[in-house]
């Protein structure tokens, strides 16, 4: 089996997509299936990745979003697709890059899948462009009911699809590798460090991109409301400025990115997991916190309502909800042993949500496409 992959953010930046990215491509090399990846060219050194070729595709830096570059595929990009002769072509939400590489594998004859990973309607509203959500939906259902099958990462986003004309959607499960995420890398002097020095009071942690939509701002009531708490921020982004003035004079901390050891001592060794974004697709991180013993708090987003049973391994509020999230809190923190025990809880959990497992049934449903069966996921 070859597989090319299409992608609109690619390393080395670094996000729940790319995550979830080099998950399957390091899976799909466990399984010994070839690939090649296209994906916007946003360094000149990433030109393969361990040893399978990534095609960069030329582009331009979004004002709104730096971080990525934004530009469709060429000539010369389908040339090189062809010569791989790939057997399927998986589009990891299709936007630019997808689109063109859409019709570049429908001249090629091929199956196609396209999965959901971002929710860019959405997002249009946190960008001050909210009367562009029709339009974008309008966008995304044509991408995805162009190609074959689609996968949703949750049953909210799923049926979200399907109500807005997305014909066929499947679900491709999200998972975690409970042996990286896991209390054993619980460090007192990452808890130090994650305190600004006062490791004996609740460490509240947030773990991802800094940008408005995740409504990080609002922890800010947790702090001033739950006597004893500190606030550990993890991540960078576009808001990160803001950020950093909205909570001047409040016991936080803000890391920047952590990678590897570093990051999963940071989700080892905090006490809750705050989450409280306006927008997830399923919440990666999540599931991360759950396998290194946190309990979790988080807005009713993604896959929250399918991975957290309230008052067992975490808590669930609304978005918006400020006064859910700091009840959800409280309500951890209520009794002595009650943080230890749903941390507990949320790593027998997560210990169920292998990554290979996910990625497997993932390759079934590219061997379904591939031979004309009805896929099975």
């Amino acid at each position: 089996m070859r597989v090319a992959l299409f992608t609109e953010t690619f390393l080395p930046k670094v996000d729940g997509i790319v995550t979830v990215l080099i998950l399957l491509m390091d899976h799909l090399i466990r399984r010994d299936i070839d690939f090649v990846v296209v994906a916007p060219r946003l360094s000149d050194t990433v030109r393969d990745y361990r040893g399978r070729k990534v095609i960069g595709v030329p582009g331009v830096r979004l004002p709104l979003y730096p971080e990525l570059k934004f530009g469709p595929p060429t000539l010369s990009t389908y040339r090189e697709v062809r010569d791989f002769k790939p057997d399927i072509a998986h589009f990891i939400h299709p936007t630019l890059v997808g689109t063109a590489g859409m019709m570049m594998a429908k001249r090629l004859n091929i199956p196609t899948l396209a999965s959901f990973h971002l929710d860019l309607a959405s997002i249009t509203r946190y960008l001050g462009i909210g009367f562009l959500e029709p339009l974008v939906w309008w966008y995304t259902r044509q991408n995805f009911n162009a190609a074959d099958y689609a996968l949703a990462p949750s049953r909210l986003v799923q049926q979200d699809l399907l109500a807005h004309g997305v014909r066929q959607v499947g679900l491709w499960r999200r998972g975690v590798d409970a042996e990286q995420f896991h209390p054993r890398h619980y460090s007192e002097a990452m808890r130090v460090r994650l305190s600004g020095g006062h490791p004996q009071d609740t460490i509240l942690l947030y773990v991802g991109r800094l940008s408005h939509e995740k409504q990080i701002n609002t922890i800010r009531a947790v702090l001033e409301r739950v006597p004893g708490t500190r606030l550990a921020i993890v991540g960078d982004g576009p808001a990160r400025a803001d950020l950093e003035k909205h909570f001047a004079g409040t016991p936080t901390v803000f890391t920047g990115y952590l990678r590897g050891q570093e990051l999963w001592s940071a989700f080892a060794s905090a006490d809750i997991f705050v989450f409280p974004t306006a927008m997830e697709t399923f919440g990666l991180v999540l599931v991360e916190a759950m396998a290194s013993g946190l309990p979790v708090v988080t807005s009713r987003v993604g896959g929250a309502d399918e991975i957290v049973r309230p008052g067992v391994n975490g808590y669930v509020f609304n978005v918006g909800d400020v006064r859910g999230m700091v009840d959800g809190v409280r309500a951890i923190l209520s009794e002595p042993r009650k943080r230890q025990i749903m941390g507990r809880n949320a790593r027998l959990f997560a210990e169920t949500q292998s990554w290979p497992t996910m990625m497997d049934e993932l390759i079934v449903c590219y061997d379904d496409l591939i031979s004309g069966r009805p896929p099975s996921i």
